[in-house]
């Protein structure tokens, strides 16, 4: 665990860091090998082969944003935006709004497992 992601969270409304806390549990429920780390001055990002996905907090909600490059599949419609972005898309999560965590699993382990598979090819090259 990176203490700077703590003093992220930290630094939000009470309600945004339960988020936040419940996001980071199911992102190493994902995978147990998913590693933290800080970028743009500020922001908690969890990579794996690659960037996983990345907390935001913003006035009304937090972003959760998936570095997905928009190709894993959403049957669960919990992506709120970015559908037809080439990098990353984001679920928008609001105060009192239940998180679907086995859909956010799933779609943190398609992730790793083509961050993986990326990996895997680069290395063949």
């Amino acid at each position: 665990m990176d203490t700077r992601i703590d003093d992220y969270i930290a630094t939000l409304p009470e309600w945004q860091q339960d988020i936040c806390r419940q996001v980071r549990a199911l992102v190493h429920k994902a995978d147990p090998d998913v590693e933290e780390t800080v970028k743009f001055t500020n922001r908690p990002y969890f990579v794996l082969d690659g960037n996983v996905c990345a907390l935001l907090g913003t006035k009304d909600h937090v972003n959760v944003m998936l570095y997905d490059k928009a190709i894993v599949p959403d049957p669960h419609n919990i992506i709120t935006s970015g559908h037809g972005n080439k990098t990353a898309r984001m679920i928008s999560v609001y105060r009192d709004q239940a998180i679907n965590a086995p859909a956010l699993v799933e779609m943190f382990r398609h992730i790793i497992a083509n961050n993986r598979q990326r990996r895997s090819v680069r290395a063949r090259r």
